[in-house]
């Protein structure tokens, strides 16, 4: 099993996109090189829901998976169907959520700028609702508010960290699940918060379990 990130602030995900796919692989794009080039203009994200207002495709609040990598293959549709779970028991599929696969060396890339680690790993983590609490649920105030933000996952790093004996899938599954927790303000920076994490990670791996006959366990398993 794959040793587990932090969360870390970087910068926050922008506007909610209007109900469009266009617009949320957009959104997304525009997410992506803010955080590949910290002095990216983000008040850009402010004028793009004027530019497609409008646009009614798809469902508002959407999960929008991005693989900006060609290292390993990836089938989203399997990452999807697990998430859409994990996010139905955590009580936010109500919320945008992004997540980006990427290689090692992009994902070492964004760990140097936000976390001043020069290497690999296997999730970062990008709150919207930066000051929520472990247990906490956001509270919108507009429509802006209806985002949790980014997890980039180390697709490269995960496959190799992986055991014969482990699914890759299931692997992804359980990392991309620790990242939204992250996203919903847990964190393991001590015993104490770990126990809370682990906590929901559980609870919620269970449920995933129970509708898919896997057996995921959390991210961080005997990390005290």
């Amino acid at each position: 099993m794959c040793a587990a990130d932090d969360k870390f602030v970087g910068p926050t995900s922008g506007p909610p996109h209007p109900p469009s796919a266009l617009w949320g692989v957009l959104l997304l794009i525009f997410r992506q090189a803010s955080y590949l080039v910290p002095s990216f203009p983000r008040y850009l994200l402010r004028f793009l829901p004027t530019i497609f207002k409008g646009l009614d495709v798809l469902p508002k609040m959407s999960l929008v998976i991005k693989n900006l990598q060609r290292v390993v293959p990836i089938r989203r549709v399997p990452l999807r169907s697990r998430m859409d779970v994990v996010r139905s028991v955590l009580g936010v599929k109500d919320f945008d959520l992004g997540i980006i696969c990427v290689d090692n060396k992009r994902i070492q890339h964004i760990n140097r700028i936000y976390r001043k680690k020069s290497v690999p790993t296997d999730v970062l983590s990008f709150p919207f609702h930066e000051n929520l609490k472990a247990g906490e649920f956001p509270q919108p105030h507009s429509p802006d508010d209806y985002n949790l933000g980014d997890v980039f996952l180390g697709v490269e790093y995960i496959f190799q960290q992986c055991r014969e004996n482990e699914d890759f899938y299931d692997i992804l599954t359980v990392t991309a699940t620790h990242g939204l927790c992250h996203l919903l303000g847990f964190t393991h920076n001590s015993e104490v918060e770990w126990q809370k994490m682990y906590n929901q990670e559980k609870l919620v791996l269970e449920e995933l379990n129970r509708c898919t006959g896997a057996s995921l366990q959390p991210l961080t398993k005997g990390l005290y």
